[in-house]
Parts: structure tokens; sequence; C-alpha cells
């Protein structure tokens, strides 16, 4: 049997992140023993009004500390620590904040090509780890070409009401997950997705 996994998430999420890293850990024990899995993503934006000018992205710190306060540093720091054990990394003296709704439609341009996972990996990885632009078109062509997606503008109208529709069902944080029909809310562990898709 073929395991089916939904999940919603944002680019510009540390949980989503963790929680998609664990699954794809998950993922390649369950392929490597012969399993198979279906992923499909759902977009969410934590923070839709977030640049979508390359010119008027600022640092993802400083705007933390703007809306959360100066405590905010202790829960990122904790979230650094965590992904590092992990062997994750989250930067965010680098990180970024950009709009992602142009990574969201980039993850459907890669659906449509077989190539969402390594989009969504690269995407996060490009956000967190490298401190990469993801309001800029120039960045994201490079990041599709490295994941093996061959570039388009097409999508955005499905992205947009794909976001609407995600909305509409209630979704107020990810990441969330549905696999085989059972919802489950969180970065859970590497453990629990492995026995939830084998």
């Amino acid at each position: 049997m073929t395991s089916r996994i939904e999940m919603t998430l944002d680019i510009a999420c540390g949980a989503s992140y963790l929680g998609w890293d664990r699954l794809r850990r998950a993922l390649a024990r369950l392929r490597a023993e012969g399993g198979e899995a279906e992923v499909v993503f759902h977009p969410f934006q934590i923070a839709p009004d977030a640049p979508s000018e390359p010119a008027r992205v600022e640092p993802l710190e400083e705007v933390h500390k703007r809306f959360f306060g100066p405590s905010v540093g202790e829960s990122t720091a904790r979230m650094t620590a965590l992904g590092a054990r992990e062997g994750m990394v989250y930067d965010y003296g680098r990180a970024l904040f950009a709009n992602t709704f142009e990574a969201h439609r980039l993850i459907r341009v890669a659906a449509a090509q077989g190539r969402a996972e390594e989009m969504a990996d690269r995407l996060f990885r490009a956000y967190f780890a490298d401190g990469l632009n993801l309001a800029d078109g120039d960045t994201l062509r490079k990041l599709a070409a490295e994941a093996g997606v061959a570039w388009t503008d097409d999508g955005a109208e499905e992205t947009r009401a794909e976001l609407e529709w995600v909305r509409r069902s209630g979704v107020r944080g990810v990441p969330m997950f549905e696999i085989n029909g059972r919802a489950l809310s969180g970065a859970q562990s590497e453990e629990t997705f492995y026995g939830e898709i084998s």
C-alpha cells in the first residue's frame, strides 16, 4: 500500500522545517525498505503581508524582535539548538523576512514535475540556513534549477485559490499533516512519522 501524506506548511515556519525534515528522514527509511509514499504539500502563509519586493526584505531577527520583543531570542536559540542536534541549520541571523507566495507557487510547479519534495527541501534550507531572499525571482530560478525543476511562471492563480481553501478549512497554524486519513499537528518525531507511514 502506498502511504499518502498531506502536509500544510509555510517555508518561513521553523516548526514546518523541523516537521518536514523529520518526515523526510522517515520517508527515506520507508523507501529504502521498498515502501512507497506520496507527499502532497498545501500552502499556508504565516505572514501574508511580508514584503514581496526584494528591496523591502529585511532580516528576520529584526522583525521577530519588533513583533515579539527581545525575549524572542530565547525561543530562536532553542530552535537553533534543537535543529543542530538533528543535523539541521537554523541561522536566524542570516534569514530574511520575505513573502513566501512565490515559494509556494514553485512547490506547485515542482509537484507537476514530480519534484515537490526536492523543491520544498531546498526552499527550507535556502530560507533558514543560507539566508537567501525568497522574494527574489533570480534566486528562486537558481533554487529551482538546483532541485531539478524546470522554471515556469504558471500556478499563481491556483496557489492563491489553495491558500484561500486552506484558510477557509480552519487551519490557523502549521505544520499540519494528514497521513492516510489521520490528522497530526506539529513537528512529530521521526519515529512517529515512520510508524504512521509504514
